[in-house]
């Protein structure tokens, strides 16, 4: 089973996939990035090349699952539009494929990787690293795209027992 993360941003989208093999029992690492988008364009042209972006990766990388970031807050009225927008970019390039499509709070998220919800954020980066045994250093965008595929991932386990 493949599952994807998604952390949705109004500048830096991160992604994040990892892989559950039932035969081995075990969780593999399979990719990750982020999503740039330019802020000097106007906002219907960069949520469309949010759109574009995001689309061509879950069509690469065909998951099974995606799992996107709840919005918690925003600084101000400007930012929560912003993040609204990029949110429902996010929500309709997964709901496309009609794959499952999961939720989690970035405090569920902390306090399944690291064991404590208000961890900030190089903890999450560094327990993503650890728990995948992955070498080469991660955007924060993607190490909390990868933390939500890996918390959705500790929710199926617990739920299924």
């Amino acid at each position: 089973m493949k599952i994807l993360g998604i952390d949705p941003g109004s500048i830096n989208c991160g992604y994040g996939l990892i892989q559950k093999s039932e035969a081995k029992n075990s969780i593999k690492y399979l990719s990750s990035g982020r999503i740039v988008v330019s802020t000097k364009k106007n906002i219907y042209i960069r949520m469309k090349e949010l759109y574009i972006s995001l689309s061509d990766v879950i069509s690469e990388y065909k998951p099974d699952e995606i799992v996107i970031e709840k919005i918690f807050f925003a600084k101000g009225t400007k930012a929560a539009l912003s993040l609204g927008y990029t949110r429902g970019v996010v929500m309709l390039s997964a709901a496309m494929t009609e794959l499952p499509i999961y939720e989690y709070s970035p405090l569920e998220v902390k306090k399944a990787v690291v064991g404590y919800g208000r961890a900030d954020k190089s903890q999450v980066q560094k327990m993503v690293r650890e728990i995948l045994s992955i070498q080469h250093p991660l955007s924060p965008d993607s190490a909390d795209a990868i933390a939500l595929a890996l918390c959705h991932l500790n929710s199926k386990i617990v739920y299924s027992e």
